[in-house]
């Protein structure tokens, strides 16, 4: 059901890979409710996905964006704008990728070299879109950012490896902007931090399966699917929350503040 929550709003979104990410069910989402959008990713990731199969569904182009690269994310905003013509009204940021993972390296035997690189396209390239859109003055006066997150930015999950001090930079980066941002433009920045979510980049997390059964013994609602990632994102797009910034929300079921569930006690006592 449409209610028409982003008519007349225009904005990017990054990180659609293929129809299970949340980037590209939100796109999805938003367009149901009336927003035009700007498809981006990297150039590997656009040849690995679909990209190309969203953008004719909600006819919207696709700018090719390697986020760790200052040209390309002018070059992006520049384009937007262009398509647009003028400033916009919303980003989400679903973007995060470990090297070290890639390559098997445990978190204790990192090469900080990649390191460099997942903490750059992971967080930085938060700091950098919104730079590069506070100096091009590309966001209208009360826009929305959103970032996606996770809890290992606070708790221990060990297989998480250097995903975790990336989201934890993330969020710091949204908070800080967010305080900037506001000042200047009203622009308010948020992080969610959803539940585990079976995504191409997520299913290659080490005991995926195991951990999101976990969570879902875990959460008193249960495991939050995509599509209410993307419902949540849409309201957060929306005027209905313009005074709320700088925030990591938990969109998790109720999983960040429960100590323990009596599933899983009974489990652990089989």
């Amino acid at each position: 059901m449409s209610y028409n929550l982003l008519k007349g709003k225009k904005g990017i979104i990054f990180g659609a890979l293929d129809e299970n990410s949340i980037a590209w069910i939100t796109a999805l989402r938003c367009h149901e409710e009336g927003a035009e959008i700007v498809l981006t990713n990297a150039p590997v990731a656009m040849r690995m996905g679909e990209i190309n199969k969203l953008a004719e569904k909600i006819n919207a182009p696709v700018i090719p964006c390697d986020v760790s690269s200052d040209d390309d994310v002018t070059n992006l905003i520049d384009k937007t704008m262009e398509h647009f013509g003028g400033s916009f009204d919303f980003i989400l940021h679903s973007i995060g990728m470990s090297v070290n993972m890639r390559k098997g390296k445990s978190y204790t035997e990192i090469d900080y070299g990649f390191n460099a690189k997942t903490l750059d396209i992971s967080a930085i390239s938060l700091h950098r879109i919104l730079a590069t859109c506070m100096k091009k003055d590309a966001l209208k006066e009360w826009s929305s950012v959103v970032a996606l997150t996770y809890i290992a930015a606070q708790r221990v999950f060990p297989d998480y490896n250097e995903m975790a001090d990336a989201k934890a930079l993330l969020e710091s980066v949204a908070r800080s902007f967010g305080y900037h941002y506001g000042l200047k433009k009203h622009v308010r920045i948020n992080t969610i931090s959803q539940s585990p979510t079976r995504t191409t980049a997520g299913s290659g997390v080490k005991g995926f399966d195991g951990f999101m059964n976990y969570a879902e013994f875990m959460s008193p609602l249960g495991n939050a699917s995509a599509a209410d990632c993307a419902n949540y994102i849409v309201s957060l797009f929306s005027d209905l929350t313009k005074m709320v910034t700088m925030q990591n929300l938990f969109h998790d079921g109720g999983f960040s503040l429960t100590g323990v569930s009596h599933a899983v006690i009974e489990q652990m006592e089989k």
